[in-house]
């Protein structure tokens, strides 16, 4: 069985078409709820690896879910579907940690996607909606690492765990994740799970 999943949209057609696909793609769905009230009360109940959530719904938006697992330190991944392009909406799902955001409009074509990189714990973030806001950060803050910080960054955009980037280094996990934390410090990013990640995936074409 495939990874448990929990589903949530406001729109009737768009939960049925989501829900009939990920069944035919043999993903556990566990549930769907039509409203946030409910994901969050299915979250809650069922502790999904994934939860699939709508932004804009009714009594708790998909950022409102986020937030309370979060807070909760609940372990369930959020991935969000939405036809929203903002960049303030986008930023703060990258704070909250949320490991996915998904256009509605690409949702078939890039959900399956998706699960498979969260699975992973490499967040994923549309390339439609990344080029739309033309999200760059300023390259000149790469100048402020050493030779083995960025050797680090090449290989996190490689998909490398700790555990590889160390024995290709020949250096201990623990050195990695010391270089990592000073990499985040100098790159000036918030310090929550998976900011890295989304750096470098970002700013990979700058990385080669």
């Amino acid at each position: 069985m495939k990874t448990s999943i929990i589903i949530a949209d406001d729109h009737p057609l768009i939960l049925k078409g989501l829900n009939d696909f990920l069944l035919e793609k043999k993903y556990n769905v566990l549930a769907s709820a039509v409203n946030g009230k409910e994901a969050f009360e299915l979250i809650e109940t069922h502790n999904p690896e994934i939860a699939i959530l709508d932004i804009q719904m009714p009594f708790l938006t998909g950022l409102d879910i986020a937030k309370k697992c979060k807070e909760l330190n609940w372990k369930t991944k959020i991935i969000l579907i939405t036809f929203e392009k903002d960049e303030n909406i986008y930023n703060e799902a990258k704070n909250l940690g949320v490991y996915g955001y998904v256009l509605k409009e690409f949702a078939l074509a890039e959900i399956e996607h998706c699960i498979d990189s969260v699975i992973k714990a490499m967040p994923y973030f549309s390339p439609e909606l990344l080029s739309y806001l033309e999200v760059e950060e300023t390259p000149k803050k790469l100048e402020l690492l050493t030779p083995t910080e960025l050797d680090i960054l090449k290989l996190i955009a490689q998909n490398k765990t700790a555990k590889e980037i160390g024995e290709l280094m020949f250096i201990s996990n623990r050195t990695v994740e010391k270089h990592k934390s000073h990499i985040i410090k100098k790159l000036d990013l918030a310090p929550i799970q998976n900011s890295l990640l989304i750096w470098v995936k970002e700013n990979q074409k700058h990385l080669e």
